[in-house]
């Protein structure tokens, strides 16, 4: 892959890229600085939030789903406004959302993490049907969560455990009997943090640390490996007209020199085409 740079803004911690298909845009977050941005041609957009965001879905042509530190909230791309819609660890100042992605059924799931992320303190929610569930709990930095083409698979990590699981679900989305381990990567360099899954099942996962995005079988052999000029990449998404330009998120937060190219956004050509995220079903709004 030729891999060049599609926005040259830095973000403390960029995170969450969203190809919006009705819009042929893409969005992502900067955690820390806590913003949504997006990129159109030479058009530069960024919404500016009072806390974290971190990661969201899309709902229809002019609304996301945004998850923030402390709720859900649907949020309007042409008005700016925001509407609250169900809470999220809001009574936990020492926690904030984290990784997140619709799900096959029109659920959204999504991660929460301590701000100094604590062990033990993350958990992995599932919104649907105008409610959250916790799934999973004494978490540290659950990361990677993306699905297959079937919605009969969930996947998911905690960072620190080099460790990326499998979860069987139900015909509705809920998981079903416990996780099993997909693929250990502690031979590998880096940690797994954001994931997406191409049209023929197989996961790419951002290895934070390594400079470079990992490609995964569906059935857990660790294959191609696409390198970036920015060592903290966070996490991989498929957009574009054919869904075949990979784009990737970076950080800067805690690089020793800031070098230019950490915290950018890249973009490179794939082999493979990508799946079109689905979008979250919202009741009552």
């Amino acid at each position: 892959m030729k891999v060049e740079t599609f926005d040259s803004r830095q973000c403390l911690l960029g995170e969450g890229p969203l190809w919006h298909p009705l819009r042929q845009q893409l969005y992502w977050f900067d955690i820390l600085g806590r913003c949504l941005r997006s990129k159109t041609g030479d058009h530069l957009q960024e919404w500016t939030f009072g806390e974290h965001v971190s990661a969201g879905g899309w709902v229809d042509t002019d609304r996301l789903l945004i998850a923030s530190e402390t709720r859900l909230m649907l949020f309007d791309l042409e008005t700016g406004e925001s509407t609250h819609c169900e809470a999220l660890e809001s009574e936990t100042p020492a926690t904030r959302s984290n990784d997140g992605c619709a799900d096959p059924h029109g659920g959204f799931w999504i991660s929460t993490m301590g701000k100094a992320a604590e062990a033990g303190l993350g958990a992995i929610y599932r919104y649907f049907d105008g409610q959250v569930k916790r799934l999973f709990s004494d978490l540290t930095i659950p990361n990677a969560i993306c699905f297959a083409k079937d919605g009969r698979t969930a996947y998911f990590t905690d960072s620190p455990s080099r460790k990326i699981f499998a979860q069987d679900l139900d015909q509705t989305g809920w998981p079903v009997g416990q996780p099993r381990i997909l693929i250990d990567l502690s031979s590998q360099k880096g940690l797994p943090d954001g994931a997406t899954v191409d049209a023929t099942g197989h996961l790419w996962v951002a290895m934070w640390g390594s400079a470079s995005v990992l490609r995964i079988s569906p059935d857990g052999i660790a294959g191609e490996r696409v390198s970036y000029p920015a060592s903290q990449v966070t996490c991989p998404a498929f957009g574009g007209a054919d869904m075949r330009t990979l784009f990737v998120t970076s950080a800067s937060e805690g690089t020793k020199k800031r070098d230019m190219a950490d915290g950018q956004v890249f973009a490179a050509p794939a082999s493979v085409s990508g799946l079109t995220d689905p979008s979250v079903r919202i009741s009552g709004f």
